[in-house]
């Protein structure tokens, strides 16, 4: 089974980050051939200055590496450092149709936000997302709650490359992949406004607990979290505040929720916020510990992309050549010669 999932180089990774995404890489790389890349290509299509980019992808592989990523078990790379991801691209697009890529939310979300240019590709960014998968022929594609939509468009571009270029293929020359999504910690929330996704762009600065974050913060962002009215410790609709608190201790322990709320069932709202913090300082303490060893090494960082991008390159370039030769762009590799 191969495994692909790409993260974007944000470097200030987030507590859904971890939880949803993070620590299901690490997970998967004794499951399967797991390959992971951090997807500078897709951070271009907002605005964003060359240089941050640069130290925010740093940021990003030593969180991976310092949560638990092992070049040695996985393959863990650079997006822009493998072509084979943008030629792709393009090729798909020309079985994409405009009215999916229309219907992202995620588009039309970010679309909303830029104020001076809505560019092109950020409406073609989920065909680039597909690449990245189809590219590897992955058979599952570890990702949070809300890249379904995502997911569910490359399974479609793959089926209708598949239905239109190779109809009677014994093998399809294209997987068609599926997304894994977390039972527990899927879509952790805003601990200052809990109907939203916790995020470092569309989030309360107050309700979001970044990876790096010291302890004494986090604990402050904990025991300020919303709660909601009552006083019982349980999920349920009308208790969006703790219901995120309960899916957080529950992910954090790697248990579940009749669990956690049986614990807790006589504690009160303060005490249970407090634990919820304690155990998220816990669970980060090695990551963040790890990390300060090896963020400051820019040298080995590079050395571990590049390295990646190599063996990348070795998978995606055969799978490409064949989309591009069933597609009729570029020469006849069965021409063996000019007047064959």
């Amino acid at each position: 089974m191969r495994i692909f999932s790409g993260i974007q180089p944000t470097g200030r990774k987030h507590l859904g980050n971890y939880i949803g995404a993070i620590e299901q890489y690490v997970a998967y790389q004794d499951r399967g051939e797991a390959i992971y890349c951090i997807v500078d290509l897709h951070a271009t299509t907002v605005p964003y200055e060359p240089a941050l980019l640069r130290e925010r992808l740093y940021d990003t592989a030593a969180v991976l590496l310092a949560a638990g990523l092992d070049p040695a078990r996985c393959i863990f790379f650079r997006q822009g450092d493998v072509p084979e991801h943008t030629e792709l691209t393009w090729l798909l697009s020309s079985v994409t149709a405009f009215g999916d890529l229309n219907r992202m939310h995620q588009f039309k979300e970010k679309a909303g936000a830029q104020r001076d240019l809505v560019s092109a590709g950020l409406f073609t960014y989920p065909i680039l997302m597909a690449a990245d998968v189809l590219a590897y022929r992955a058979d599952q594609v570890p990702v949070g709650d809300d890249q379904r939509q995502h997911i569910e468009l490359m399974r479609d571009i793959a089926q209708r490359f598949n239905a239109r270029f190779a109809p009677d293929a014994a093998t399809p020359p294209l997987v068609v992949p599926q997304g894994v999504y977390r039972e527990i910690g899927a879509r952790i929330m805003d601990l200052q406004e809990p109907e939203r996704k916790m995020s470092t762009t569309g989030g309360t600065e107050q309700g979001t607990v970044l990876v790096l974050d010291e302890p004494k913060t986090i604990e402050r962002r904990f025991r300020r979290a919303v709660t909601d009215s009552g006083s019982e410790i349980r999920r349920a609709p009308e208790k969006p505040g703790i219901s995120n608190l309960i899916e957080i201790l529950a992910a954090v322990r790697g248990s579940d929720f009749a669990s956690v709320e049986s614990d807790f069932a006589d504690a009160r709202y303060g005490d249970f916020k407090l634990a919820v913090a304690a155990a998220v300082i816990e669970r980060l303490r090695p990551v963040q510990e790890r990390y300060a060893e090896l963020r400051p090494d820019e040298t080995a960082l590079e050395a571990i992309l590049t390295a990646g991008a190599e063996k990348a390159h070795a998978i995606a370039a055969p799978v490409v050549a064949e989309v591009r030769e069933l597609m009729g762009v570029g020469p006849n590799p069965r021409r063996s010669g000019p007047d064959s």
